[in-house]
Formats: C-alpha cells, sequence, structure tokens
C-alpha cells in the first residue's frame, strides 16, 4: 500500500531503502519526512557503515520528490555525523572505521602534542561477563530489570600509564559473542568494532561529568593514591532512532591529560 507524503506542496510516493513502502509522519516538512525515511534505511542496514548511498538524483526519484528536497535531508544527516560527503564521489554512510572520525567521543586529550601522535590506548581488560542487569542500569538501558547484560570492566594506559578506568554494560541480546579477547585485541576504535561485528553504530551520545575521589580498588588500578581527584565521566550511548545501546562509566586521570569538548 503506498503512502502519501503529509506535505502537500510537493507530493510523492515514499519509499524505504528496499523498494518497499514505508510510513512516514504526520505533519513534518517534507525533507524531514524524507530524512526519515533514509534512517530507517540506515537503521534496517540497508546502506552498511562505509558504503555509498544512492545519489541525490536517484533518490529523489525513488521517493518522487526534488532533488533539492533530498539535497536539504541529507545535509542535515552529514551535519550529525550520521552520512558523510566526499567530493567527487557521492555520500557514505559515516563509520568509526574512518580515521578522521575515530577520536569524536574521545574526550580526554593529552597535554602535549595530539590524540594522533599519542597514539591508541593499550587495553587491560579487567572482565567481561554476563550480568542480570540491576534496575538502575536496565533503566538507563531501556531494557527490562534483569535483563541480561554483558559488563565490561577495563583500564586504558597511554605511554604506559594507566590513564582510564571504565565499566561498561551492553545489552546482551546484541553483543552475545562479545570476549575480552575480541575487547582487547581489535586493533581499531571499540565503536568501530562494534559496528563492524555487531551491526550496532553509535551515533550520539549524553555524557555526565563530576569530579570524585577514587576508592581503594579504583586507586590501585589507576596507580593512584585514594586522595587524587579524578573526573567521573557517564556516558549513555545511542544507535539510531535515540536507542541506547552503552552506558559507559569511566574515571579519568587528568595529571597528564585533560578534558575537551567543543560547543556550538
Amino acid at each position: 500500500m503506498a503512502v502519501t507524503l503529509s506535505n502537500t506542496q510537493e507530493p510523492g510516493l515514499p519509499l524505504a531503502g528496499d523498494g518497499t513502502s514505508a510510513p512516514t509522519p504526520a505533519f513534518s516538512p517534507l525533507y524531514q519526512q524524507i530524512k526519515g525515511l533514509i534512517l530507517q534505511s540506515l537503521q534496517g542496514g540497508i546502506w552498511k557503515p562505509g558504503e555509498m548511498i544512492p545519489s541525490e538524483m536517484e533518490l529523489a526519484s525513488r521517493y518522487r520528490v526534488s532533488q533539492g528536497t533530498v539535497r536539504k535531508a541529507i545535509d542535515e544527516l552529514a551535519a550529525e555525523n550520521l552520512l558523510m560527503r566526499r567530493q567527487g564521489k557521492g555520500t557514505f554512510v559515516a563509520t568509526h572505521a574512518e580515521r578522521h572520525v575515530q577520536y569524536r567521543f574521545l574526550r580526554l586529550l593529552p597535554d602535549k602534542g595530539d590524540v594522533n601522535e599519542e597514539g591508541p590506548a593499550q587495553r587491560h581488560i579487567i572482565q567481561c561477563r554476563s550480568v542480570k542487569g540491576s534496575s538502575e542500569i536496565c533503566k538507563l538501558l531501556a531494557v527490562p530489570t534483569g535483563e541480561s547484560l554483558l559488563h565490561v570492566r577495563r583500564v586504558l594506559a597511554f605511554s604506559g600509564t594507566p590513564t582510564i578506568l571504565e565499566d561498561i554494560w551492553l545489552p546482551g541480546a546484541n553483543f552475545k559473542s562479545l570476549t575480552a579477547d575480541q575487547m582487547r585485541d581489535y586493533a581499531g576504535p571499540t565503536y568501530a568494532m562494534f559496528e563492524l561485528e555487531y551491526g550496532v553504530r553509535m551515533v550520539r551520545a549524553e555524557e555526565k561529568l563530576r569530579a570524585v575521589m577514587p576508592d581503594a580498588t579504583q586507586s590501585e588500578l589507576l596507580q593512584v593514591t585514594d586522595r587524587t581527584p579524578l573526573l567521573s565521566v557517564e556516558r549513555i550511548a545511542y544507535t539510531y532512532n535515540d536507542l541506547p545501546m552503552e552506558l559507559r562509566r569511566g574515571l579519568y586521570r587528568t595529571d597528564t591529560h585533560y578534558y575537551s569538548n567543543t560547543l556550538s
């Protein structure tokens, strides 16, 4: 059954990325409806990370709208780091495997040099096991209390110095085969592994920061005294359609690094 776009200034029949008809939200600007249809294709894996999507002309023909409407939708998706334009080549699905976006979610930068000079962190996986989620953790991940989660605890070191202690919780259903060896040995960014190996792409994150004092275990793992102030960062990372897919709680040493963020 065909579904007509709700904005009557430019009629058309919206089709999903696989060519089938797809429902669209009512009473929204036409380009927003096209954006929603493209997002459906991204979420459904019709176009995978790193792959080129159809041209604006092809999408305009598919959705029966103007090329300008498609361009405006793609412009927004590119601004949100979901798509990437490459001059003279086309538009591609964004991927964490791309070098220039590998550090998009990394905010702890070295006092001297830059993150590329410092190189990737050395990963020490303390544990990687299935647990029953507490009501607090499950609520943040939008899953039922007691749901099976994967809990990872790891230390990230730079130049041999333990710098970040992280506890990570992931929905067990999406990461069933994830192991400590895989977390430790994967050569690229963790989020690149998530999207390439498990089909889960993190598209945005929310963070809460505060200063804390470490307990005895945390002090030992980060090789600091229990009187050393640390930066506590709680992050919830989301995939498409604002679905939470990771809760990450990190403790950061800031004696040789600083937390950086760009506001716009």
